[in-house]
């Protein structure tokens, strides 16, 4: 492998791709990716789903979305997705080469911030992320998830 990352906006063909990488980040048996859920998200103003590819291979991928914000006229924040790198190809420079994509995306939409979460027990996800410029010592995340939601009564 040349190792020469290309990063490019998701089409429908990288479904299957998608899936592969997904199923790296989590062991879920619902995950679901579909090309219609990609092109939806391909014609949304506000998301982008970046891809790195290496020799027509697609080995990576992350999801960024702008939220709009009333604190700061005009200024969206990002909150960043399922950044995942094949466990084959980590260690060269394609999870900052997708970042960097996502940081300039962020850049020209004016965004006040980019914000993740990263689940607490992946160390090495962590390390690397502080190494391209985030920082856990600021804020806190906090999730909850759908099955955990209180019914309507």
């Amino acid at each position: 492998m040349s190792y020469l990352p290309i990063v490019r906006l998701a089409d429908r063909t990288d479904a299957t791709a998608l899936q592969s990488l997904y199923c790296q980040l989590v062991d879920d048996v619902n995950v679901n990716v579909t090309e219609s859920q990609i092109q939806m998200i391909a014609e949304d103003a506000r998301t982008r789903l970046f891809v790195c590819e290496i020799d027509g291979d697609v080995c990576a991928t992350v999801l960024v979305s702008l939220c709009a914000d009333v604190m700061y006229a005009g200024q969206p924040f990002a909150v960043i997705e399922n950044l995942v790198v094949d466990h084959r190809c980590r260690g060269n420079g394609i999870g900052q080469a997708l970042l960097r994509e996502v940081e300039q995306y962020c850049l020209s939409r004016n965004c006040s911030k980019m914000m993740l979460l990263s689940s607490a027990s992946r160390a090495d996800a962590h390390r690397f992320f502080e190494h391209v410029g985030f920082r856990a010592d600021l804020k806190r995340g906090f999730v909850k998830y759908r099955r955990q939601f209180t019914p309507a009564i």
